[in-house]
């Protein structure tokens, strides 16, 4: 089954921000090589589950002309809307995954330390509901902790094939460490044509 509702509520339950993703060096490196394997310079509507306290949210905002986060614990989420009221495209909000899946298409998703929290049957339905709300050229990004932890029920190395096997999604980089994986996938267009790369984009190729 899926990491409980309760592991999460007791983590914040101590700490504001339990991962400490605001001050680690590590998190702040992979947050911006996260921003940085983004192969458009800007996006119309992006989504970010799982959003914590919005580190990564904070980023994303300038890269986005709407940015919706959520979370499933209510306290992240009221943290990462603070932090992020002096941004009014971003909203934030507290919901529960896949479940409340959020209407309407994004060209960005960013699943970032989320999915080894789920387990197969879940995420296969998160997945599924990532592709479809997806528009086509749009950008899926996933970066997974790549080592065994209280509450995760897989790697990043355990994922990325689980990722790289969903119909509807071409890959286009993928950035691997001993501490993370990063994965980034393109949606084809109508015509099965997958989206230009940056060099494609600027006519450089």
């Amino acid at each position: 089954m899926s990491t409980p509702a309760s592991y999460f509520e007791s983590m914040y339950r101590h700490a504001s921000d339990p991962w400490h993703l605001a001050e680690r060096w590590y998190e702040q490196r992979k947050y911006d090589l996260t921003v940085a394997a983004l192969p458009r310079p800007r996006y119309r509507r992006a989504f970010e589950p799982a959003c914590s306290v919005g580190e990564l949210t904070l980023r994303l905002a300038g890269r986005c002309d709407a940015l919706l986060a959520c979370d499933r614990v209510a306290s992240a989420a009221a943290t990462a809307a603070q932090r992020t009221a002096g941004y009014s495209h971003v909203t934030v909000e507290h919901r529960v995954l896949p479940e409340e899946w959020p209407d309407g298409t994004f060209d960005l998703i960013v699943l970032s330390e989320l999915l080894y929290y789920f387990d197969p049957a879940a995420l296969d339905l998160l997945l599924r509901r990532s592709v479809a709300s997806l528009e086509p050229g749009g950008t899926l990004i996933a970066v997974h902790w790549n080592h065994p932890a209280d509450g995760h029920l897989a790697t990043g190395a355990e994922l990325a094939p689980v990722i790289a096997r969903i119909p509807g999604l071409t890959p286009a980089a993928e950035h691997r460490e001993d501490d993370f994986v990063l994965q980034t996938f393109g949606r084809p267009g109508p015509d099965g044509i997958r989206p230009p790369s940056p060099a494609e984009r600027e006519g450089l190729v």
